[in-house]
Parts: C-alpha cells; structure tokens; sequence
C-alpha cells in the first residue's frame, strides 16, 4: 500500500531518515522517529547507499500514455470548429457518437462514447443544446404573439 503524503513530502522523510542514519543512529530508532517500518529505512538506506541522491528521490508517476497526443487534440479542436456538416454530418450538431467516429476516422484512435465525453472536457468542451426556434418566424410577429395571445393564454395576466 502506498504510504500517506505527497511525493514532495515522502522524499523529505526519506532524506530525514538518511540524515539520522548518518549521524549514527541505528535503523530501528529511526524508524521510530521517521514513523516507519525498520525494513523501509532499511531498504531506502541501500537505495541511497547504490544510487546516492537519485535511490531516495521522488518518483513521478505520469500515468498512462494519452491515445491521442497534443497534436491531435489540437487537430480535433480544429475539426470540432469545422462543424459537423463539414464532417458529413446532416446537421451541424456534435454528439458524442459523431466525435468518437470522426477521432476514429481522422486519427485512427478508438474511444469508447463515454471517454470522448472526458477528451471533450479536457479540452473545454461544454454539452450544449441547441436553441429550438421556428426558421420562417420574424421577430415582429414573435413579439405580437407575446403581447396578445400569450397574455390571454397565461393564468394571471400582467398588470
């Protein structure tokens, strides 16, 4: 199990425990005072003792490679402002669905529906839906609809 701390602070207890240990104190009286295992002092004393400085310093831990690297996220961002049209699309509205096939089409990287979801919010994506409105409604006869027949439809009219 992973000891408690951030790697910073994990690294300090291990320099700690190699400044007691040099100073002459014995593993067991050491670990007691670092808070640890006698087998952890032990085992970072060899480290340092093979490796010096580089056997107690902080690991980094990246995690796993990404499937699509800096580049092609960029190259989605700029096929996601394209438009879906632009990608075949009957309409210009992105879906999940769409943009999974599209990174699979243009980058050959396979994402499963739910994972895209995370690349797009990586990316500062947000779901939006569009905005429902008739194509042949003006503006004018919006606005006379709203003054006479919403006001007569609503349950308590305005003053």
């Amino acid at each position: 199990m992973r000891p408690q701390g951030s790697p910073a602070e994990l690294e300090r207890r291990r320099r700690r425990a190699i400044h007691l240990l040099s100073e002459g104190q014995p593993p067991v009286e050491v670990a007691r005072r670092v808070g640890v295992d006698r087998r952890s002092v032990r085992r970072w004393k060899a480290a340092y003792k093979k490796r010096g400085e580089r056997g107690i310093k902080a690991q980094v831990h990246p995690g796993p490679t990404k499937k699509l690297d800096d580049e092609g996220r960029a190259g989605l961002v700029h096929v996601l402002k394209g438009g879906a049209m632009a990608c075949g699309y009957p309409t210009d509205l992105w879906t999940c669905s769409r943009v999974t096939a599209v990174i699979q089409k243009r980058f050959g990287v396979s994402y499963n529906v739910t994972h895209t979801w995370r690349v797009l919010r990586s990316l500062v994506w947000s779901p939006q839906k569009p905005q429902r409105r008739a194509v042949e409604a003006s503006p004018r006869e919006k606005n006379q609809w709203l003054r006479e027949t919403w006001e007569r439809a609503k349950k308590k009219p305005t003053d």
